[in-house]
């Protein structure tokens, strides 16, 4: 649409959604003018310090439905008469303390406020803010007054306005792709001024019900530029296979400017690793489009993640006078297809091992920077992680870059989620929903593809176009999808939402479904094979989750039409905030009197909020893995699964490890070779690992077999480890003793005192156990008696299942624990004694053993009718000086019955500060699985044992009890640590994660509260040379 008079009345109009905004172009050149060598057009960057006003009533609001024929009193309402400020571009309004952040998920920000329905909006709440930046042309910029010149805003949310010195200039939404306007005759030299309204409610508001903060504001670079008066305005890179996949074809179609049909000739070189290997021309004159063949590339590289090699293409506009423009373009080649019901990437069926990515740093909210997006791009390939879905909505142009040049697959999204408007508390109710079929939306829903596609489409990394997200179906998105279609015929359409409405299942090249439990998955794959399958969201990773991955995974065996999935998500959209104490936290949805609001359901990345590696990540890493290992002892063998598609193993090395009793013993690096889909097989003897190696002392060894970088990467460096698999040789793990130590006991009315070694005990028959635990000199390890442990701090996954609902009997049990009181029962044989202690469910049994240790079992007696358990253990309340410990077990990081795969068997050393994981609210944490041994220690170097017996135990070491977990909202509420609160369990649920609201842990990891658990371990104190 043209127009040099704004109205106000385009916010609400959802016809009206781009005012005198140039064509959407390929980012051949913009915004890499440095790295795309570029001449011929000239570059100001206007990103920093903007003057900025902030208004709640916008006093332009009056102008609705009167004349203002030519927008001067909308300029000056807008611009005159401010309290002005400052704020930073890139940057978002609500996180440089102008007005409140919000975060909501599916609902609309003003449900509950407004009765309003689309394309409506509430104009009493509907702020706006005014930017200004002054920027001077001086004789060196002299081209910014001689040539044509546009500026360029990368992204703006959610509508605005712009005018150049007082100018009306256009008008725009979806400001999460360019918006550019001409300025051409409107500049001049010395100052100049830019003018910016941002509006933080439009018509588009509708369709951008996103799960993310509503943040408002010029949150991407702005910049000019100039071109000559020929200029290539879009190119369109097709580099594709042959049918056999060996020889490529490079077709490249431009869109020129010339609008006085000068006469032009383009020269194309393309360029292999410095040596030109194929070169074309094409003159033309009044031609808008055209289009130069370099034809067949023989024998061509390809392009894909595992190696995402690209050409350099140079490419020179000349004109009569010379050369005009000038500049640089990757190019990859690649074909990807639909073939035989597949998903075939140069020939080869592909398995997205994926995640889903918003743009979000803590600070920064979206406006995210170049080290942020170099940082994700190197966590996602250490982390196995292959391709990325941009939910929901177009990113940065530097991200494709970075996909295309470190070897990531991208599905790309448009910018468009109505949820709200279709799906109320879960239920599908689309009586509403936008924009649906709806005429007046179509043509702004189709945009929306159109200036992603445009802009993205030179990236081979983009291998799918994503219609949007949870936004419903009809005929305003098929739009979209067929203009997709026609366009660009080389990639593939993915829209989820045709799952709710199957009368639109053309829209979607695949079948895309969210959430759909692995059982169900392979029910719909048994009876439905007419497209491939993926989950464009499954593993829903809020606070402790990610359990039972492994179950999807498997289906990439057994169907070939699955073709994998995009966990949700990469990282907790949380926002800095800082306390009373003057130390930042992540703040979440309702921290800000934000409502309505969906709390901490922004909190489901792998990464925490800062960037930080949370324990999730480890399992995605392990799932995800290209190489699987297995051991087969018995054999005396190691299989070697490549899953890559076109690579084989020469890039790898391989060690298998041996450790005895947790720690390094030996190490054999060896050479494997596999082909790409294939398995190889190799001897212990192979790998050096012969049987001479003597593993016959009766110790525990473990096998460990890992996969390695070769040498350095972009993205790690040489030796950096991918993968690993282990086997256990079961052995005795325990510490030797042969000492000889009688227990002397001193038996009162209420207490039994003993003296074992060098352990002073007391149990109080009142109390219920273990009431002193020291040494002659030493601090009081227990500052009250070990209990019974049935609960643990509900995780978000056990709120949101109903699971903390279902067992909160064992809430109860836990914190009111009922001991059988009366003298407990002392047996002595064989020089040792032992005592029981009766609780309600669970009966505990301490031995003093011969050997100086004390030992104990926990019994817990199973009952018809009881709900499962989260855990059963025993609690130990210990000093605050116990801070540091080491286990034998696994580790490093937490670990759970359905979420290990990531956490190999070892000695690890940690803090209970360090385990203490970061979840928006604290919640169970710190668990480590098939524990043998822990050893706690003191801030003056006390130690004190705990030792599995008959089969390993799990653990957890925390500076809160569970109680305190659960009831605090935020880390930063937690009381000052004052103790120390170990676990010792015999078992423990698992943690589940299909998704947050509904989904059951699996079986075989719940706990049934009807079946007997036991469980034993000893304790007692060591020296440094006994560890």
């Amino acid at each position: 649409m043209k127009s040099r008079n704004p109205r106000i009345s385009w916010l609400d109009n959802p016809e009206v959604f781009e005012v005198n905004r140039n064509n959407a172009h390929s980012d051949h050149v913009y915004p890499f003018f440095q790295e795309a060598g570029s001449e011929g057009i000239g570059f100001m960057l206007l990103d920093g310090v903007w003057d900025f006003c902030w208004e709640e009533q916008p006093p332009e609001y009056a102008l609705r439905g009167t004349e203002d024929s030519d927008g001067v009193v909308f300029y000056k309402a807008a611009f005159e008469e401010k309290d002005w400020g400052t704020i930073q571009v890139p940057g978002h309004v609500q996180l440089q303390g102008y007005d409140n952040c919000h975060y909501v998920n599916t609902m609309y920000p003003w449900d509950g406020r407004s009765e309003i329905r689309p394309p409506a909006i509430d104009w009493e709440n509907a702020p706006a803010g005014s930017y200004v930046r002054e920027f001077i042309i001086t004789d060196q910029e002299k081209d910014f007054l001689e040539k044509r010149v546009f500026v360029s805003f990368q992204g703006v949310e959610t509508a605005f306005y712009v005018w150049c010195n007082g100018q009306f200039s256009g008008y725009g939404e979806d400001g999460f792709t360019p918006s550019e306007y001409e300025l051409t005759g409107v500049l001049h030299p010395g100052v100049n001024r830019l003018e910016v309204r941002v509006y933080k409610r439009s018509s588009a508001s509708w369709i951008e019900d996103q799960d993310f903060f509503r943040f408002t504001g010029i949150f991407r670079s702005v910049y000019l530029y100039c071109i000559p008066e020929i200029h290539v305005e879009d190119l369109f890179i097709k580099a594709y296979l042959t049918d056999d996949y060996r020889d490529g074809f490079l077709d490249v179609e431009f869109t020129m400017e010339n609008p006085n049909g000068y006469s032009y000739e383009i020269r194309l070189a393309l360029e292999d690793a410095g040596r030109i290997i194929k070169t074309g021309a094409l003159k033309g004159r009044m031609e808008k489009s055209c289009a130069v063949s370099l034809g067949k590339i023989p024998n061509v590289h390809p392009w894909s993640a595992e190696d995402p090699f690209r050409y350099l293409l140079h490419i020179e506009l000349w004109g009569e006078d010379g050369c005009k423009e000038s500049f640089l373009q990757p190019v990859g080649f690649r074909s990807f297809e639909l073939k035989n019901g597949q998903m075939c990437l140069n020939g080869c069926p592909i398995v997205f091992h994926g995640i889903n990515r918003h743009e979000f740093d803590w600070h920064r909210g979206r406006a995210v920077t170049a080290d942020d997006m170099l940082y994700d791009i190197r966590f996602l390939k250490q982390h196995n992680i292959n391709a990325v879905r941009t939910c929901h909505y177009p990113n940065q142009s530097l991200w494709y870059e970075l996909c295309d040049r470190y070897g990531i697959y991208v599905m790309d999204e448009a910018n468009l989620e109505s949820h709200g408007s279709w799906q109320k508390m879960g239920a599908c109710e689309p009586s509403w929903n936008v924009p649906g079929s709806l005429p007046q939306w179509k043509a702004c829903v189709t945009d929306r593809g159109k200036s992603m596609a445009e802009r993205d489409k030179n990236h081979p990394s983009v291998l799918i176009w994503s219609c949007g997200n949870e936004s419903y179906a009809g005929e305003d998105i098929r739009a979209m999808s067929r203009w997709f279609k026609e366009r660009d015929p080389g990639r593939l359409i993915h829209y989820e939402g045709v799952f709710w409405n199957r009368e639109f299942e053309d829209i979607s090249d695949m079948e895309s479904q969210m959430y759909t439990p692995p059982e169900r998955v392979r029910e719909f794959l048994e009876n439905n094979t007419k497209k491939p399958f993926i989950m464009c969201e499954y593993m829903h990773a809020m606070g402790n989750s990610l359990g039972g991955m492994d179950r999807y995974m498997a289906l990439e065996y057994e169907y070939p039409a699955y073709q994998g999935g995009f966990i949700w998500d990469m990282i907790d959209q949380a926002v800095a905030r800082q306390g009373k104490d003057g130390k930042e936290y992540p703040a979440y949805g309702g921290d800000f009197g934000d409502r309505p609001t969906d709390w901490q359901f922004c909190g489901n990345g792998i990464l925490y909020p800062d960037r930080s590696i949370s324990p999730k990540a480890a399992e995605v890493k392990a799932q995800y893995a290209a190489v699987r290992l297995k051991i087969s002892p018995e054999r005396r063998q190691i299989q070697i699964e490549n899953r890559q598609l076109f690579s084989d193993l020469s890039d790898l090395a391989f060690v298998l490890t041996v450790l005895r009793n947790g720690k390094k013993w030996k190490t054999f690096p060896f050479k494997a070779q596999a082909a790409p889909g294939t398995c190889a097989v190799y001897s212990f003897d192979e790998t050096g690992f012969t049987n001479d190696t003597a593993l016959e002392d009766g110790k525990e060894y473990i096998l460990r077999v890992s996969v390695h970088l070769e040498k350095d990467t972009l993205w790690a460096e040489k030796g950096y480890e991918l993968a690993f698999s282990e086997a256990v040789l079961p052995g005795n793990w325990k510490m030797e003793r042969k000492r000889f130590i009688p227990a002397r006991m001193i038996d009162g009315d209420v207490n039994l005192g003993v003296i074992l070694g060098e352990m002073q005990l007391m149990f109080s028959y009142q109390d219920g156990g273990l009431v002193s635990l020291k040494r002659k000199d030493g601090i009081q390890w227990m500052i009250r008696p070990p209990v019974p442990v049935y609960w643990r701090a509900s995780t978000d996954n056990d709120r949101g299942n109903g699971f903390a609902k279902e067992s909160r009997l064992w809430l109860a049990k836990t914190l009111f624990p009922e001991i059988c009181k009366g003298k407990a029962e002392i047996r002595e044989t064989d020089k040792e004694a032992e005592l029981t202690f009766t609780w309600e469910d669970t009966t505990v049994t301490y031995r003093m053993r011969k050997d100086g240790m004390l030992g104990v079992r926990a019994h817990f007696h199973g009952k018809k009718g009881y709900p499962s358990l989260p855990v059963f253990g025993l609690a130990f309340e210990l000093p605050e000086q116990v801070s540091r410990f080491s286990w034998y077990g696994r580790g490093p990081w937490e670990n759970y019955p359905d979420r290990r795969a990531g956490a190999g068997l070892g000695v690890y050393e940690s803090t209970k500060k360090e385990q203490l994981a970061r979840y928006l609210k604290p919640q169970e944490c710190g668990m480590h699985m098939d524990t043998r041994r822990l050893v706690l220690e003191t801030k003056d170097g006390e130690k004190l044992l705990f030792e599995a017996e008959k089969k390993p135990f799990h653990f957890s070491l925390l500076p809160y009890s569970p109680i305190e977990l659960e009831t605090a909202l935020h880390r930063e509420e937690l009381p000052a640590q004052s103790h120390t609160w170990a676990v010792i369990a015999g078992a423990i649920r698992g943690v589940g994660g299909n998704d947050s609201w509904g989904a059951p842990v699996y079986p075989e990891y719940e706990i049934p509260g009807d079946r007997d658990i036991i469980f034993e371990f000893s304790m007692g104190f060591i020296s440094n040379h006994e560890e």
